[in-house]
């Protein structure tokens, strides 16, 4: 289902998080769980990947990771704020040392001028450490620019470990 390059990105971070005892967990949006998708279909991943929060809908981010609907309203689902948000909250509800946050638009539609189809914020905290965010955009297709956010999010994650 992953591509290869993508599995032993993937088994690099599991293999440094379990070298440090780091557990972590994901929040998503654009991804719709394939980042937790892609963390479990490496054999030992449960040594260090606590839980993943399919966060899709304002209301899932709200809930779940207790953003406030008038942030997410006032900033867009889709921007800086939200992903910060998003992988904070993540950190403050599982008991982990790291998260990654990705929220964006997939398209075929649903872009503006302001924020076109492809545009991926990625956030990641770690305990300790002060949170990182990037502004992406992603070009292909749905599946293309799902793939390159799950990519970029593991990268973010290893360079935070």
């Amino acid at each position: 289902m992953f591509s290869k390059k993508l599995i032993e990105l993937t088994d690099k971070l599991i293999s440094a998080c379990r070298k440090k005892d780091i557990k972590f967990a994901t929040a998503e949006s654009c991804t719709g769980g394939l980042i937790a998708g892609c963390i479990t279909s490496v054999a030992g991943s449960s040594d260090v990947f606590e839980r993943g929060f399919n966060t899709y809908s304002n209301n899932a981010k709200s809930e779940m990771l207790n953003i406030p609907i008038d942030m997410i309203i006032a900033n867009g689902a889709v921007s800086k704020a939200v992903a910060i948000a998003m992988c904070e909250g993540a950190l403050k509800a599982a008991p982990v040392q790291l998260t990654v946050s990705v929220t964006g638009i997939a398209g075929p539609s649903g872009g503006t001028i302001e924020k076109p189809v492809g545009t991926v914020h990625i956030a990641s905290a770690r305990v300790g450490r002060r949170t990182v965010e990037q502004p992406h955009h992603f070009v292909g297709n749905r599946d293309e620019i799902r793939m390159s956010t799950v990519t970029r999010a593991l990268e973010m994650m290893l360079n935070q470990v």
